[in-house]
């Protein structure tokens, strides 16, 4: 697994003639010299650019106390996070696994080779503070880039590899905080030295061959739906649901390596917020063209049913796997647990190869891409404009919605149709809470009150409907085992128990119904 840290740096072009001094820059107590190093990396993109386009540099560096496989992404705040891992993990021809699913989203699934070859030598200045601790690192790079055949052809006649040569100097924070890189940027500013045009090496050496719309930096911002979007209005319900669909897209791209590489309960975290954004398009309905987001719904709805069967499995897992440890001897715990957890493990690791195969294919980049336009600018009605008034009417929709269908549920006898009855009255009660979420705090306690009150009644029935699958798949358990497996009569017993608490759950949600009103 790639370490990871976060750094902070700037790059400036060109290098000072003259020693940098400590007098002007904050607990800094002296300039040491950190030596030389030699660095040789190959850096890999799409033909097209992509990763360099996001501001994702993927890199093989050979020499240097950091030698192995770099991968930087860009953060919010001007930060970029970096993932290493050991040059064992690959080779020159054959990139290591967890550093493409990390950047599959950004390739969009398109063959990565080898764009540029450089080789730095470089200087280094340490600040250190009065322990001798490292506060920043000043970095003179003497660069040399080759254009590998890999990389975009440069506009006009000649060949497509190429060679450029540069001078920079690279700010990098280690102990330090902000108010010291800004200082030291002054430091430079007497020095005639200015923030290079591109941050990046790899965007110094291929400048001039980046496609049409990226910026000075490799980024290009996903493209606006439409002329028919209105930027949401300050202080309104439009404003309230554009900041709450954004902090949903941006989990959805953090969150697609985690799910790539299987990294524990990413698969429920990534489906949750896709079920927050389609519950924030129903919810908000009126103040949004249908026409617009009813295929994003559609297409929400089909992924989250893909990560559903392995979340479902996930749940079984956990539910059933635990339940049989504290079987009674005679039911076999030991080789009851053991035979859910294979039988659930096996379907689970079934379904995630499912899920990563559809988040490979077009589809799923596609709808990404609708969701990042969505979030950059939602195709907002006129009654987007009003304020905590209309987020409130939503509210009630939701309340009463919910409501509905807890009562129609409750009027049945226990069975197959009451059970599918609740199921309905719980997802109402999911989207109410998430609605409620999505204009927190621009609402103010009406949000607050319904988000509670919702996640009351949610939970009793996420308990019931685990029973209801649990059951289900102990069904399917005992009737593929071997008549003489020991562990049938466990499974018997477990089985019989997965309803013990449901009519206690739904005394639990039927109490939280009459808050529900209040």
């Amino acid at each position: 697994m790639a370490t990871v840290h976060k750094e902070t740096e700037r790059t400036y072009a060109g290098a000072l003639d003259h020693p940098l001094s400590a007098e002007r820059l904050p607990r800094v107590a002296g300039v040491r010299t950190g030596g030389t190093e030699r660095l040789d990396a190959v850096y890999f993109d799409t033909p097209d650019l992509r990763l360099l386009r996001r501001g994702v540099t993927l890199r093989r560096r050979t020499g240097g106390h950091d030698a192995g496989w770099h991968l930087k992404t860009p953060g919010e705040d001007g930060s970029r996070t970096e993932s290493r891992l050991p040059l064992a993990d690959g080779s020159a021809a054959h990139l290591p696994p967890e550093l493409l699913a990390r950047t599959a989203l950004d390739t969009r699934g398109r063959p990565v080779a080898p764009v540029v070859h450089l080789r730095t030598r470089r200087d280094l200045t340490l600040l250190v503070d009065e322990e001798g601790n490292t506060l920043a690192e000043l970095a003179r790079d003497t660069v040399s880039a080759r254009v590998l055949g890999g990389a975009p052809p440069a506009p006009g006649p000649g060949p497509a590899p190429g060679a450029v040569d540069w001078v920079e100097t690279e700010v990098e924070l280690v102990d330090g905080g902000a108010g010291l890189l800004d200082a030291v940027e002054a430091e430079l500013h007497r020095g005639g030295l200015d923030r290079a045009a591109q941050q990046s090496k790899l965007g110094h050496a291929l400048a001039g061959r980046l496609p049409d719309g990226a910026d000075a930096d490799g980024w290009a911002r996903p493209a606006a739906s439409g002329p028919a979007e209105r930027p949401a209005k300050s202080g309104s319900v439009g404003e309230a649901l554009t900041a709450y669909l954004r902090v949903q897209a941006a989990a959805l791209r953090t969150l697609d390596p985690a799910v790539r590489l299987d990294e524990a309960d990413s698969v429920h975290r990534m489906r949750v917020h896709v079920r927050r954004l389609r519950s924030a398009l129903a919810a908000h309905r009126r103040i949004l063209d249908r026409t617009a987001t009813d295929p994003l719904d559609h297409e929400l709805r089909w992924f989250g049913k893909v990560l559903g069967r392995a979340r479902d499995a996930e749940v079984i897992t956990g539910r059933l796997g635990g339940q049989a440890e504290d079987l009674p001897p005679e039911g076999h715990p030991a080789e009851t647990a053991a035979r859910i957890r294979t039988w659930s493990g096996a379907r689970y690791r079934e379904a995630h190869r499912a899920a990563v195969r559809a988040m490979d294919g077009r589809r799923y980049f596609d709808l990404l891409d609708a969701v990042e336009r969505l979030a950059e600018r939602p195709p907002l009605k006129g009654r987007a404009a009003r304020g905590r008034a209309e987020a409130r009417r939503m509210l009630d929709r939701q309340r009463r919605r919910t409501a509905r269908r807890l009562d129609q549920a409750l009027e049945m006898a226990p069975g197959p149709r009451r059970d599918e009855r609740l199921h309905r009255a719980r997802k109402a009660a999911k989207r109410a809470r998430y609605a409620a979420e999505s204009v927190t705090p621009f609402a103010g306690r009406p949000a607050a009150r319904l988000r509670k009150r919702a996640k009351g009644i949610q939970q009793p029935l996420g308990a019931h409907q685990d029973g209801v699958l649990g059951e289900r798949a102990l069904a399917g358990m005992a009737a593929a085992g071997p008549p003489d497996d020991r562990s049938a009569f466990g499974l018997g017993i477990m089985y019989a128990r997965q309803r013990a608490d449901a009519a206690r759950q739904v005394k639990q949600a039927a109490r939280a119904r009459r808050r529900l009103a209040g």
